[in-house]
């Protein structure tokens, strides 16, 4: 079964220490979800349209995994603690199951 992974861009944090009520409620939410975090840094290189703010990515077991646990009301309520100032670009994404075998596309 492919994995599913939470992705979090932050384009903009007005005020990085706001995020640690959410950060205390977030990560326990999502361990209890079957998360596993696998990147959250500053350390960035941006390419394209890229920026260099901070990224989050997570893993799950599979995808359906990833949905269940942004929805539970464990995860819900570290939402409610994210602070005003904040900008995020989340998505829940699916792993591929074709590799990289014919070339690289984003349809």
């Amino acid at each position: 079964m492919a994995k599913g992974y939470w992705v979090s861009v932050y384009p903009a944090i007005s005020d990085p220490e706001r995020l640690t009520a959410y950060d205390e409620l977030a990560g326990p939410a999502v361990r209890a979800g079957g998360g596993r975090l696998l990147s959250r840094g500053d350390r960035v290189v941006a390419h394209e349209a890229g920026i260099t703010q901070r990224v989050v990515l997570i893993e799950f077991d599979n995808f359906e995994q990833a949905v269940a646990a942004y929805e539970s009301e464990e995860y819900q309520k570290a939402l409610m603690a994210l602070p005003d100032g904040v900008e995020r670009d989340f998505r829940i994404i699916e792993e591929s199951r074709h590799g990289l075998t014919g070339g690289v596309s984003d349809r």
